[in-house]
């Protein structure tokens, strides 16, 4: 299957008439095209190669070997890597027949100063091609790397073949060039309003104020009890998220701590904040694998026990909450666990999505899981093998699974740019909204280094045509957050908390005051969501709304004045 980026003479149009840096941009455009089956034969490389452009492996079939470490693998040498430019990556990858039927293949980058262990990956089948995309950094520059390639768990036995390489060097100003072309092109769009007189001649000179009220790509943050009876906290966190979800407390060992003894108090009181204020909110979790993480008295049941446990706890959570969230996590973190499906069926979670949907047809229901997009070296979350699980679940019954939401939770130490638009790439062939549902960067940074990183991983969020919204892990306690926090004690920014506030304020349109010009319009290009607008004209005025969806056909609002 294959994803490719809207493009085309219109929007290209719009990013040069709106995007804040220079209008002319004659650098590489990025290519999301992504294959997430296994082929016949490999595809032509992307970028038509890039700087390995006719480049062979130094290792190929039964050429001669080049060892890295204690394997023998095909590798590319690469020289001069230019500091701060970012590498995108991809090859059709192949294990030869005759051995295993399929093994994860990983790319690998060494350099004079540093060796990324994992800069890419493809879970790779016997006697066909996949597809491997990714990228990397190049911190520092570098006159002699080796690209090379490994399987994990093979011990070298495993032969692999590759084709169609390709490495395409972008510098930060590209990126970010490329960035705002797909936000002007996915995130926005082109609107006319018109104002006629009572007999349908065109107004000029008429005074239009337009603002928007709400956005259609919802930037939120996690909440927990510390915000009820909060009144700080609570206007703090009202005046910048439209969207959130509650951190712990809907998690089972929160609502029935002991069998039988149910206890929503502190849920109920933080939807009441959240409805009373407006907010959207996402329902995290209904199970969660991790038996760290299970109520002890469900740890020790078996059988038709755990069988009644489980729709007694989806029954009493969803039918309290129906309508109430626009998402649930069913299943949270099924890639790096297995608590339900050794007990109960290796596809339990496809009940689980059966009895939710039941119960609340309308919500959204998703898998989520971590390091899918943060790094590739985690092996049982690889981006492969959370396809592999979606499909398996769409297909697994008479009708298989409704799937409707793919959730990444994105706990960040350090962003990888470029793989993680390439796991986003290939995710993207699913065709289901995409969201970065627990955002943060790692505590072990220092404030300001976690403020930048913040802003590399939302503008790739924002940026991402199949991304629909993003929620921040930034619940604040009196100990502070889980990684990153916002605010100090006092409701004082952080410099994560101003990155935050930069971008909600950069990727929403502002009030917007013009008069109709001599034919009675005023032009103008809107961030999607819900506007309203305001004409005045000797002495009338006129008020009214409209919605912006995506869509590249620009908006006509008609009002007669």
């Amino acid at each position: 299957m294959r994803h490719s980026s809207m493009s085309g003479l219109v929007f290209w149009t719009i990013f040069l008439l709106t995007a804040s840096t220079q209008a002319y941009y004659d650098g590489p455009f990025y290519d999301s095209t992504a294959y997430t089956e296994c082929r016949a034969e490999p595809e032509k490389p992307l970028y038509n190669g890039g700087i390995l452009k006719d480049k062979e492996p130094s290792v190929s079939g039964t050429d001669t070997l080049r060892s890295v470490g204690t394997r023998y693998t095909p590798a590319y040498i690469l020289h001069n890597l230019t500091q701060n430019t970012i590498y995108c990556f991809s090859i059709w990858v192949k294990i030869e027949e005759g051995g295993a039927a399929s093994a994860r293949v990983r790319a690998r980058l060494r350099t004079e100063n540093a060796t990324l262990s994992c800069v890419g990956s493809v879970s790779a089948k016997n006697g066909c091609w996949s597809f491997l995309k990714g990228g990397f950094l190049a911190h520092s520059p570098s006159q002699l790397s080796i690209l090379f390639f490994e399987t994990s768990n093979d011990e070298g036995k495993i032969q692999i073949d590759v084709a169609s390489a390709s490495l395409q060097p972008f510098t930060q100003e590209q990126w970010r060039k490329n960035q705002d072309y797909l936000i002007n092109t996915a995130r926005k769009r082109a609107v006319t309003i018109h104002v006629a007189g009572e007999n349908g001649e065109s107004v000029q000179g008429a005074a239009v104020r337009v603002e928007q009220i709400s956005k259609d790509f919802p930037i939120g943050s996690a909440i927990s009890k510390t915000i009820l009876r909060n009144i700080p906290y609570q206007e703090w966190f009202v005046k910048r998220f439209d969207a959130t979800v509650f951190e712990n407390e809907l998690k089972w060992y929160a609502t029935e701590p002991d069998r039988g003894r149910l206890n929503y108090t502190l849920a109920d009181e933080m939807m009441n904040f959240v409805r009373a204020k407006r907010i959207i909110a996402r329902g995290h979790n209904i199970f969660w694998e991790d038996p760290k993480y299970t109520p002890d008295w469900v740890r020790n049941l078996t059988g038709e026990d755990l069988r009644s446990a489980v729709s007694g706890r989806i029954r009493s959570l969803m039918t309290r909450y129906r309508g109430e969230f626009v998402h649930w996590d069913v299943s949270n973190e099924m890639l790096h666990f297995d608590f339900y499906e050794s007990r109960l069926g290796e596809n339990a979670s496809y009940g689980f999505f059966e009895a939710a949907r039941e119960i609340d047809s309308l919500a959204t229901l998703f898998l989520n899981d971590f390091n899918v997009v943060e790094t590739c070296i985690d092996e049982r979350s690889t981006v492969d093998e959370y396809i592999a699980r979606v499909r398996e679940l769409q297909r697994y019954g008479d009708g298989g699974v409704r799937m409707d939401g793919v959730g990444l939770e994105g706990h960040f130490t350090v962003p990888n740019a470029a793989l993680m638009r390439a796991n986003l790439d290939k995710l993207a062939t699913l065709e289901l909204p995409i969201w970065l549902t627990e955002i943060d960067i790692s505590s072990t940074l220092d404030h300001h280094t976690q403020a930048i990183y913040l802003e590399q991983v939302l503008r790739e969020g924002f940026s991402h045509p199949s991304v629909n919204g993003i929620m921040l892990w930034t619940a604040l306690h009196p100990n502070g957050c889980y990684q990153m926090c916002l605010t100090d004690d006092n409701f004082r920014n952080l410099p994560a908390g101003d990155t935050v506030d930069k971008k909600l304020l950069e990727w929403k349109t502002g009030e917007l005051k013009a008069t109709t010009d001599d034919h009675g319009s005023f032009s103008f290009f809107g961030f999607l969501g819900e506007y309203e607008v305001g004409i005045i004209y000797q002495g009338k005025t006129v008020n009214s709304s409209f919605s912006l969806s995506r869509d590249p056909e620009t908006k006509h609002v008609r009002l007669q004045i």
